[in-house]
């Protein structure tokens, strides 16, 4: 198998499991026994093992084949030959120990989703073919235009275009004088009653705390002038009896 599809296959495995931290190295140079080499890193026991078992049955799907498997019974590192490939799968705390890094990765190779082969693309079309499509127009709604959205602003400016438009009411002009009549107050409406009649009026409230005028009856204006009369009388008495002395003397 070639080794571009072979490590597209491996890579494409991992990332299907979630791995973490995927790194390819080329190792041509340091030896002859492989020429990859990929370190990835699963976060449980669980994961590493199910990381490995997707890269062992995806390369079998696609005919490639698989060297060896270690490191299934424990899961912190499982290491995958796949003859030109070798694939490190450990969990973070072995990774940071051992630091394959150092060791293989001189050379790093970039890989990226393009290189994913399993994943199927689908054809655009031509440009002219494109161009030969009419296009649709927009919906109409039958007859309704579409709402707008009313401000405050519009509104205050609205209110003063019609403010403008109403004309100002012109006081009324007597024929005799041809000057401005002022309207008259309107008097309060009389209630009516259920038969039709108009309602008494209700007499003024008198406030409390004040004097009230009676007016007097005759019995009191005859008393008085009686009284009157003998306050008169008794002050014309000695008046009386000193002129009848008088004459008396004489």
């Amino acid at each position: 198998m070639d080794i571009k599809k072979l490590q597209a296959l491996v890579i494409d495995a991992l990332e299907d499991v979630k791995a973490q931290d995927i790194e390819l190295y080329e190792t041509t140079h340091l030896t002859s026994l492989f020429d990859r080499v990929c370190i990835a890193s699963g976060t449980s026991n669980r994961q590493t093992k199910a990381l490995a078992a997707s890269v062992r049955d995806k390369v079998k799907e696609n005919g490639g084949t698989i060297v060896s498997m270690e490191g299934e019974a424990t899961g912190e590192w499982v290491l995958v030959d796949l003859g030109d490939i070798v694939v490190h799968i450990m969990q973070p705390a072995i990774r940071a120990y051992y630091r394959l890094e150092e060791l293989w990765g001189d050379k790093p190779v970039k890989f990226g989703a393009a290189k994913r082969i399993t994943a199927k693309k689908v054809d655009a079309p031509d440009a002219d073919e494109a161009s030969d499509k009419p296009k649709r127009a927009p919906r109409k709604t039958a007859g309704k235009a579409a709402p707008l959205e009313v401000t405050h602003d519009m509104m205050a400016i609205q209110t003063t275009l019609d403010d403008e438009k109403k004309p100002a009411r012109k006081p009324r002009v007597s024929k005799t004088t041809g000057e401005a009549e002022a309207k008259p107050a309107r008097k309060p409406a009389a209630r009516k009653a259920a038969d039709g009649t108009a309602k008494p009026t209700k007499p003024a409230k008198i406030p409390t705390g004040g004097r009230v005028k009676v007016a007097s009856t005759k019995t009191a204006v005859a008393s008085a002038k009686q009284a009157a009369e003998k306050r008169g009388a008794a002050a014309a008495a000695p008046a009386k009896r000193a002129t009848a002395r008088k004459k008396t003397e004489e």
